[in-house]
């Protein structure tokens, strides 16, 4: 059935920087409107895997489907079209403009042009961008704002908001609640709430374990460029803590080529 074809499916991908397998066949799956935490130690892959579907690398074995069909996404122009935006976890704004001048940036709505002159709708995308916003809840006071001006969780969410402003399917997010307080955590996980409310797809890259278990579906542990788990989310919160960090570490494996090697059940 067309419902159980998965949104993003990843297969067997490797990636090799000189001597480094940062990516050892990894496989990934995500379905509509899932939060997918993708979490593991530094050095993992996690950023690696996510910048392949992002575009940023081309990998050097393996497979990418979108519902269901195979896709070659060789930068991050056909990752876009494809409905994948990426926030990177500087945000990538442009603080002397304003919020809707961020939403629309390389993608601004043009009244008219000639030849190289263009004129900007400014008009048209400030109204889309008070638009975006209502509907995702997220509570800037005015679109005419430069973003300079904005609190981290503020600027977090117009990243996110740009991210989704042209009909997103996924969206990846790097360390989103990095550096910021915990008002403003709250806040970026309800955006993500409001996300998967509309369908969106999202992949959560976090060392912040609570925040993957307070959103998130589903969790993906990388340990050197290998998954070593995929699996529901449930259980406690210091269940679910105890049980990943053990994944990280390397004393627990689901994909062990060792059959004997034990495998962690969630209770609950």
């Amino acid at each position: 059935m067309a419902e159980q074809i998965p949104l993003v499916e990843m297969r067997n991908i490797k990636k090799r920087f000189g001597a480094v397998q940062a990516l050892r066949g990894v496989d990934l799956t995500l379905h509509r409107g899932e939060v997918l935490g993708l979490v593991g130690d530094n050095a993992a892959g996690k950023s690696t895997l996510m910048k392949v579907l992002s575009g940023a690398y081309l990998p050097d074995e393996g497979q990418i489907f979108i519902e269901g069909k195979r896709v070659h996404i060789t930068n991050p122009e056909d990752s876009r079209r494809l409905g994948i935006e990426m926030v990177y976890q500087d945000f990538a704004l442009a603080g002397n403009l304003d919020v809707a001048a961020n939403v629309f940036l390389g993608r601004e709505v043009v009244r008219w042009e000639l030849g190289p002159l263009r004129v900007m709708n400014k008009r048209a995308m400030e109204e889309r961008a008070r638009d975006l916003f209502d509907r995702l809840k997220i509570d800037i006071s005015s679109v005419r704002l430069k973003v300079e001006r904005l609190s981290g969780g503020q600027r977090q969410a117009v990243a996110i908001g740009r991210a989704v402003a042209f009909d997103a399917k996924v969206v990846i997010m790097d360390e989103p609640t990095a550096a910021l307080s915990v008002a403003a955590i709250g806040k970026v996980l309800e955006l993500i709430r409001e996300l998967k409310a509309h369908q969106c797809a999202v992949i959560l890259i976090s060392h912040r374990l609570e925040d993957v278990y307070e959103v998130g579906d589903r969790v993906v542990v990388l340990r050197q460029g290998r998954k070593v788990a995929d699996r529901p989310i449930s259980g406690d919160i210091h269940e679910f803590r105890e049980q990943i960090v053990a994944y990280m570490v390397g004393a627990r494996d689901d994909f062990a080529a060792e059959t004997s090697q034990p495998v962690l059940e969630r209770s609950g």
